[in-house]
């Protein structure tokens, strides 16, 4: 490997953590370091004062440019739009250190609050720790304008952040409750598991069946899943828990496909959101990531 490569593959964990991050899909974020390489590959390094610095700003800003578009074609996309997981062949070392809620999907989500600009403000300075100095640099900004709109993307986090806790533990009791539930439901085990105010949303993307509009409310949800168990349940549905971003998820096959993908939020105590992931396309890079490891699952 000549220098210039094993210097990029040296900052690559890094440069990925940082894409995928601001775009919320690991396809992107490919995408993303796919384009810097290219313009890293033509770069005079010995004109370079700081190599990662300049990589960083690359990455940085071809991930704002692309998440700007990403933020105009979700406005039109057909229901709720959630991130795609991380999964085993996709989490580099540098992901793997930072196991904490900035990778939690959820809170990948609740990033999508943020203008593009907050995000990538929030996300160099309280995620990668560069100062309000470097990450003005990195953005071509002012030091003050850096300043603020970091400040803006905590208060939105802030105002935006639900009751629920990170807690995996928690989550993945709660999961096999549910789980076990789906294959023997009943109205009351079901709204044991739910907090009152509870939210569902599920991405289906236009493509499959999936509410449109965010579901409220335990008993919507009981209703809900009364049915889908049922379904589950005639279909001959498997059931699995894996670990994606960190935290446990729910894998449901039918017929050796991977149809759906969910995860939870609780207070520790009761389920108050659940996230199902259902769009053909997002799901289908998953299942050949671990239809090997599931063996006769799938």
């Amino acid at each position: 490997m000549d220098p210039q490569t094993a210097l990029f593959q040296q900052h690559r964990p890094r440069l990925f953590g940082l894409a995928y991050r601001m775009l919320g899909t690991p396809t992107d974020a490919e995408d993303v370091l796919h384009d810097a390489w290219l313009r890293w590959h033509n770069q005079d390094m010995a004109a370079l004062d700081d190599a990662e610095a300049w990589l960083v700003t690359v990455t940085t800003r071809l991930a704002l440019d692309r998440l700007r578009r990403a933020k105009t074609e979700r406005q039109h996309y057909t229901g709720p739009w959630l991130p795609e997981p991380l999964i085993a062949s996709d989490e580099e070392p540098e992901s793997q250190l930072e196991r904490s809620e900035s990778l939690n999907l959820s809170f990948l989500l609740l990033l999508e609050r943020l203008s593009a600009d907050e995000r990538a403000a929030f996300l160099l300075r309280d995620v990668f720790d560069y100062s309000h100095a470097e990450a003005a640099a990195i953005l071509g900004i002012t030091e003050d304008a850096c300043r603020q709109r970091a400040h803006r993307a905590k208060q939105r986090l802030r105002e935006g952040r639900p009751r629920f806790s990170y807690e995996p533990a928690a989550q993945q009791h709660l999961l096999e409750k549910f789980m076990h539930a789906l294959q023997e439901p009943t109205p009351e085990v079901l709204k044991a598991l739910f907090a009152a105010d509870a939210v569902h949303l599920s991405d289906g993307g236009g493509v499959v069946r999936a509410a449109l509009r965010p579901l409220h409310g335990s008993e919507r949800l009981v209703q809900l899943y009364t049915k889908v168990a049922q379904r589950y349940r005639e279909s001959n549905a498997v059931h699995r828990l894996q670990w994606l971003n960190g935290s446990p998820a729910l894998f449901t096959w039918i017929d050796a496909t991977l149809v759906t993908v969910s995860w939870i939020e609780t207070d520790q105590q009761q389920i108050v959101a659940i996230h199902s992931l259902r769009h053909p396309q997002k799901l289908a890079r998953i299942h050949r990531a671990v239809t090997f490891a599931l063996g006769d699952a799938s």
